[in-house]
């Protein structure tokens, strides 16, 4: 009788220990898994202030695009979606690029421009029809702080905002595919 009232105390401080900690601490940004990729954008977001380092270190603003499509691309150099994932971004800036579509792959590698430099100089990526092609895009620098404000948890994660600047959708692993990806640009075209 003493063990189950032991046990039945000991569980109770658990729960009140659990429910007072879940109350004071920050909540953690919502995880989207790549099952459930559909997030939906806020529009509250600025993006238009953003400005990137490309990988010789000049800026890229993204209020330089305003009229144009971007599609902000976070990936890294040993993700495998990603690769998989850059060969159908390279078909899309070719096809949509002179209809106003830019592509920004954000490179978020720890080892920075030393790693992902030598990377997107020397990859080539297998298209449809057998070519191999290298990334067609601009590539940029990106950080932890950038990554949090589009509530990236995993790679790929693409950032779509419209010609006005405006956030349209975040999607969050190659799920949708290359067909979702085309949809959703084509519905800011």
């Amino acid at each position: 009788m003493k063990k189950v009232l032991a046990v039945s105390i000991t569980i109770a401080v658990l729960i009140i220990v659990v429910f007072i900690l879940n109350r004071e601490l920050p909540q953690a940004t919502t995880t989207v898994s790549a099952t459930d990729a559909k997030a939906t954008a806020d529009s509250s977001i600025p993006v238009n202030d953003l400005v990137f380092k490309d990988l010789d270190g000049k800026d890229l603003k993204l209020s330089d695009l305003k009229g144009k499509v971007v599609l902000l691309d976070f990936w890294a150099t040993w993700c495998e979606p990603c690769k998989i994932e850059t060969p159908w971004l390279i078909d899309l800036q070719n096809r949509y690029g002179s209809k106003g579509l830019v592509v920004v792959g954000i490179a978020m590698d720890e080892g920075g421009q030393k790693v992902v430099q030598p990377y997107t100089q020397s990859a080539k990526f297998e298209m449809d029809d057998g070519s191999k092609l290298a990334i067609n895009y601009p590539i940029v620098l990106g950080t932890e702080t950038l990554s949090d404000k589009f509530g990236v948890t995993g790679f790929p994660t693409s950032v779509l905002i419209s010609r006005q600047g405006v956030l349209v959708k975040i999607t969050s692993g190659i799920d949708e595919g290359r067909d979702g990806i085309e949809k959703d640009i084509k519905s800011q075209m």
